[in-house]
């Protein structure tokens, strides 16, 4: 059974950077796309980028464009999620998932969700 353990969140003030990581066990990484979600307060759980197994193809929501790369080691069966240049309305709670490239890209359904880690950006 996949379980995914999502870390390095923390409080940051707008401007600077972050990098959040998942750590897959129960599953060979390599053979998944890899995918981080973000779920503010109030709002619904969005996809913002995605990585296909081979590392070759990502995806990026338009907000978060430029400012954040996904990155994955499939040898450490770890993602990453590097977050510059944060504004307030990055605040979330985020998810990482492993699944297809359409899951990954929250165009399928999708639900072995973690327990995230939270992100906080001050003005």
């Amino acid at each position: 059974q996949v379980q995914l353990v999502e870390s390095g969140g923390g409080f940051v003030q707008a401007g600077n950077s972050l990098r959040v990581s998942c750590e897959a066990s129960g599953i060979t990484l390599g053979r998944y796309a890899m995918g981080w979600f973000r779920q503010a307060p109030g709002k619904e759980r969005e996809a913002v980028a995605a990585i296909s197994w081979s590392g070759d193809n990502t995806y990026y929501a338009d907000s978060v464009k430029g400012r954040f790369t996904i990155s994955r080691d499939n040898t450490k069966n770890t993602v990453y999620l590097q977050m510059n240049s944060l504004k307030p309305e990055d605040t979330a709670v985020y998810y990482c998932a492993a699944g297809t490239m359409a899951q990954t890209m929250g165009l399928s359904p999708y639900n072995d969700w973690g327990q995230g880690t939270q992100v906080t950006v001050s003005s």
